[in-house]
């Protein structure tokens, strides 16, 4: 698959990019998508929730009531669950919710991801590009002269670049990511993912499973 090179200005600049088919053209998988992003999400868990059980409960131990001649069931701890503010049966225990996922898997996840979006067209590709100073306009014009100004977008870039993050920081439909952080459920959650040339390279290199 061949996309036009695009520059900041939004013009095209003649040059043509391979997508590799390996990655962008294969029949997407959507069973270890939803694998990848269910790990994605239950890592993000903090699992710190807590609810006290009854031998947790500060209250007096003294028993509730005479155990006989009440007429209704005998009752030997205010902490017990059928009290209020008694504990609770069976509640909540801080946990761990993460899994583990093969390495291949989540790989084969993420390139069924790209496919989707290059199937659907949602792919641009820039020259690669560096702005002097952090300038939160500098994003906003990048993303106008692409005509993506009203969509959810990632940039991915090949390396870390301070000045195109920091100016896309305070923008709540942009994000910018490297290769290496880039995950199923950004590439899902966006609606354009924008491709630098030299990113174009090291995906086609490093996401291959053939190799």
């Amino acid at each position: 698959m061949e996309l036009s090179v695009f520059n900041i200005t939004g013009k095209d600049t003649g040059k043509k990019v391979t997508l590799a088919d390996e990655i962008f053209a294969l029949e997407p998988n959507d069973h270890v998508i939803y694998l990848d992003v269910k790990q994605y999400l239950a890592n993000k868990r903090q699992g710190t929730h807590k609810a006290k059980e009854k031998g947790e409960i500060n209250a007096s131990t003294k028993k509730v009531k005479k155990q006989k001649g009440t007429g209704t069931a005998r009752a030997g701890s205010i902490k017990s669950p059928v009290f209020v503010g008694g504990g609770r049966v069976f509640g909540p225990r801080p946990r761990n919710y993460g899994f583990k996922l093969n390495k291949k898997v989540k790989q084969l996840a993420k390139n069924s991801a790209l496919s989707y979006k290059a199937k659907e067209n949602k792919i641009i590709v820039v020259e690669d590009f560096d702005f002097q100073e952090p300038k939160t306009k500098l994003y906003i014009d990048l993303k106008n002269n692409l005509k993506i100004n009203d969509k959810k977008s990632i940039l991915v870039l090949s390396n870390e670049n301070k000045n195109i993050y920091l100016s896309a920081r305070n923008l709540k439909q942009s994000k910018v990511l490297t290769i290496s952080e880039l995950t199923t459920y950004d590439v899902l959650n966006s609606q354009t993912i924008v491709l630098t040339e030299s990113s174009v390279e090291k995906i086609n290199q490093n996401f291959n499973l053939s190799k």
